[in-house]
């Protein structure tokens, strides 16, 4: 079988789409592979499937938008495993703390991707590092990530921060009561994470967020201009 073939057939999210927009997507992870270095560390060597299936997600979620919403930037830099990040934070008396992280991904300001392969391959579960990772490189087109990417002009603003943050505010009560929810709980970690991790269930698990947070689904959809639900459907 063809690499590339091979590639989106081990990518559910893919699936769903019809032979134009596969087309279109094989397009954009060509421009994109030929745009960005996707590096390995500690001695990973990054293969052409590798390069493919990160490519390929990737690109999935600017399939109806445009490759300069990857601009300003270059690498991708993929780790065989997890890896430890040093984050500083604030308290609520403004005193800053250092501590060490476990990360399966993480994306820099103007800087690289950087992805944990154990947790970007492909697998059963519904998490997708890759997407998650690439939405914040989304949300970052106007500075820090903060849950609020450039909107295209037909949509509202208003109607955007409304509806995310009802839903953040209902996920946050679940979990701050320990009820059941049909989203990952990192989604409360803040509203960039939130963005993140309701990009990944819009494209893995459609019906899913539909049924929590239908308002959610419906901003997503204008804003990436993709219908998922519609490609199940079809």
């Amino acid at each position: 079988m063809p690499l590339w073939q091979r590639c989106l057939s081990q990518l559910a999210a893919v699936s769903r789409l019809n032979v134009h927009e596969r087309q279109r997507l094989r397009e954009l992870a060509s421009h994109f592979l030929h745009d960005k270095r996707i590096v390995g560390a500690q001695g990973l060597e990054v293969s052409d499937e590798m390069r493919v299936l990160i490519a390929a997600q990737a690109c999935l979620l600017i399939l109806n938008l445009d490759l300069d919403y990857f601009a300003g930037w270059r690498e991708v830099i993929v780790y065989p495993d997890s890896f430890v990040v040093d984050h500083k934070v604030h308290d609520e008396n403004g005193i800053v703390h250092e501590i060490r992280r476990v990360e399966g991904g993480e994306a820099w300001e103007q800087g690289p991707v950087i992805l944990s392969w154990a947790d970007a391959h492909p697998g059963d579960d519904a998490h997708n590092v890759i997407l998650h990772e690439f939405a914040h490189k989304l949300d970052m087109l106007n500075g820090v990530a903060n849950g609020m990417p450039p909107l295209h002009a037909d949509m509202s603003r208003a109607a955007w921060t409304e509806t995310l943050s009802a839903a953040y505010d209902d996920l946050y009560r679940q979990l701050e009561h320990h009820h059941y929810s049909a989203i990952d709980p990192y989604a409360g970690e803040s509203p960039a994470e939130f963005f993140a991790v309701l990009s990944e269930a819009f494209f893995e698990q459609p019906a899913r967020l539909y049924r929590a947070y239908p308002g959610v689904y419906a901003q997503l959809r204008q804003f990436y201009r993709q219908d998922p639900l519609a490609g199940m459907r079809g």
